[in-house]
């Protein structure tokens, strides 16, 4: 079991650079707690301070280590020439492995303020990614179905493999990832049980595709308090209050104790990889939660 982080890249700040310095502060931690991955999300056309992925990791690869970091990118809402162009430079400068997470995008405004038909999406994710890959291949591409594109190529070349993760639940996104991707990336919003279901189609659809996946990934969303009772209280203003309309069970909130056994019936589960993402926006309870994932890897043996 890997257990890694998605920083959170949205803020409600006044001023931008507070955000920006809070990331810059979670990577520090996390490297520290020397977690094993690197991560930041994708998301367009918001209201509050988002902080964009490629630019901004970027800047926390300065705050990292040697173990593998990347980011999620939403296909269709990328031109995939300048997208690969600057994956492949993050890739020059990330020491570890670079793996681009990657998913269609379920939001109509944000597909909407981004110029993209959202009946197209599956259809330019796949086409995206098979564009990328030829170009991070060295290959010349032209294309004309989404995007005119004519003789393209890009330079530098990744300095290392590209792998790719695809968020998906449904089963035909589960199947398509089996089929396009090296890894799998479940959906912070599951039950466990619905996240071993969807581990369970997820390498049904990997054996009938004759594909071993490096990586079996689920994101969770949580919170290390002190002690139990801190923890509990947490939880409870968070499902009181909607938390992102996620099931309660899908929360992990609890001591050290209590999320290192949770994340251990996950790694009894099969899954490779944890992504946690920080539940609490307070800069100090986040900061702590990551330190606090040192003292879970060391009860998890790893």
């Amino acid at each position: 079991m890997r257990i890694g982080i998605s920083i959170q890249s949205a803020y409600r700040v006044d001023d931008p650079r507070v955000g920006a310095q809070y990331m810059i502060e979670r990577a520090a931690a996390a490297r520290h707690a020397d977690l094993d991955s690197l991560f930041v999300g994708d998301h367009h056309v918001t209201d509050h301070a988002y902080y964009q992925n490629s630019p901004m990791l970027g800047r926390l690869l300065a705050n990292w280590h040697n173990k593998p970091a990347g980011a999620l990118y939403l296909l269709p809402l990328w031109n995939p020439v300048l997208l690969a162009e600057q994956i492949s430079t993050l890739a020059a400068i990330t020491p570890g492995r670079f793996i681009m997470q990657c998913g269609l995008g379920g939001s109509t405004d944000q597909s909407a303020g981004m110029g993209v038909d959202m009946s197209q999406r599956v259809a330019m994710f796949e086409d995206s990614l098979s564009i990328m890959r030829k170009l991070w291949a060295g290959e010349r591409v032209s294309h004309d179905r989404f995007w005119s594109i004519e003789n393209a190529r890009i330079a530098p070349l990744p300095a290392q493999e590209i792998e790719v993760w695809i968020g998906a639940s449904a089963p035909a996104a589960l199947n398509r990832t089996a089929r396009l991707a090296e890894g799998w990336l479940g959906s912070p919003s599951l039950t466990p049980q619905q996240a071993n279901e969807q581990l369970n189609q997820y390498r049904q659809a990997c054996a009938e595709h004759q594909r071993q996946p490096r990586a079996v990934a689920l994101r969770r969303d949580i919170f290390i308090g002190s002690n139990a009772k801190t923890a509990a209280d947490f939880k409870a203003r968070a499902v009181a209050k909607g938390y992102r309309g996620f099931p309660e069970e899908a929360l992990i909130c609890g001591d050290v104790a209590s999320v290192a056994a949770q994340f251990a019936g996950f790694v009894e589960a099969g899954f490779t990889d944890i992504i946690v993402r920080n539940m609490s926006s307070n800069q100090g309870e986040a900061l702590a939660t990551i330190e606090a994932l040192s003292d879970v890897r060391r009860q998890l043996n790893l």
